[in-house]
């Protein structure tokens, strides 16, 4: 089978030749329909983060190897099925979790495999769905999606999942009551914007330097989009909410300027809910911190069971579909280069 790899770090990728997976115990060998070109495929393509103050996280250091085959938001036809894998169906299609733990530690037995501190993800530490086939390692593991079409479901795996997580951390009380501030609107936030509306959410101000993507950010039914190099930025937020402090920010950029102007529009006692890793040191006075009585929280990705719950949003029609743009599997490489310099709006998704 043909599969596209990271061979060296801030290289090409490279088409490669891989034998096919044999299947085992309740193993299932899906044949890729769909596969998400994520930004967290940027940092593997770099291999690692910046961590400001001249630090660097390598991933090498974390145990990625090379050559990886990148792909965590996958789509794939069942057409291999282990005698353990249970009521898995050759020919239906799934989507595949791809933030698979190590399954004996604490986070793993409390249903959190996205905490693992010995992972084994999918396009991360194992290969991916930028690829005709992918082994997933448990039945479980995958979410029947019936006659969906896999190009527009696939993001959801992480795009989607990592919204849903994030928006479930500030809390139902504050959705309902609140507009909310997120900055990014690439995406997760086009994502974001649309499951803040499923869960019954007040509404959402986007953050986006990029004129067009403040747009879709409108279209997509955000209450205000504001230009985050703005030098008034912070006051315009707080404007765009009626004049009053925002209670809850969603980082999904993850720089020194995006969480520096959420710290700054947030009311005393608000949460900030990080996601994005572009890296960098925070900016804030340590001591405003207890002062503004402020919760700042990480979320990476989420739970298998958050995943199964917002599928049932999809199902149920209450999450409309963002923009999807479709390639060929064959420019995997070019894709992820436009990704890389910010020309995608909306999410690619490769297909086979």
């Amino acid at each position: 089978m043909k599969c596209y790899c990271v061979v060296d770090f801030h290289q090409p990728l490279q088409r490669m030749e891989q034998p096919l997976p044999r299947v085992e115990g309740a193993q299932v060998l899906v044949q890729v329909r769909a596969a998400g070109v994520c930004h967290s495929d940027i940092h593997l393509w770099e291999g690692g983060y910046d961590l400001g103050q001249g630090k660097r996280l390598s991933l090498k250091d974390r145990g990625v190897v090379l050559p990886l085959t990148l792909g965590h938001e996958t789509v794939g036809t069942a057409t291999e099925i282990g005698p353990d894998a249970g009521t898995i169906r050759q020919g239906r299609n799934y989507l595949v979790y791809p933030w698979i733990g190590c399954n004996a530690c604490p986070a793993c037995q409390a249903g959190n495999e996205n905490h693992c501190a010995a992972p084994r993800y999918l396009g991360v530490y194992r290969p991916g769905g930028y690829a005709d086939y992918l082994l997933v390692p448990d039945a479980r593991y995958l979410i029947d999606i019936g006659d969906l079409d896999p190009a527009t479901i696939a993001p959801y795996a992480c795009s989607g999942l990592t919204t849903y997580s994030a928006l479930r951390k500030i809390g139902e009380a504050t959705l309902r009551d609140h507009p909310i501030v997120i900055f990014g609107a690439g995406g997760l936030g086009l994502m974001a914007v649309e499951i803040l509306r499923a869960l019954g959410g007040k509404g959402a101000i986007v953050v986006d330097i990029d004129p067009a993507k403040r747009e879709a950010a409108l279209k997509a039914g955000a209450i205000a989009a504001i230009d985050g190099a703005a030098p008034d930025a912070a006051q315009q937020i707080i404007q765009a909410a009626g004049g009053k402090p925002l209670q809850a920010a969603i980082d999904l950029v993850g720089a020194p300027a995006t969480t520096g102007t959420a710290f700054d529009t947030l009311i005393k006692g608000g949460k900030l809910v990080i996601v994005g890793l572009f890296g960098g040191g925070a900016t804030w006075p340590l001591a405003l911190i207890p002062m503004k009585a402020i919760s700042i929280i990480g979320s990476y990705v989420g739970n298998l069971q958050e995943l199964r719950e917002l599928m049932a949003l999809v199902r149920e029609g209450k999450v409309k579909p963002i923009p999807v743009h479709r390639y060929p599997l064959d420019e995997a490489d070019s894709v992820l280069a436009s990704l890389v310099a910010g020309k995608v709006v909306g999410r690619a998704v490769l297909t086979t």
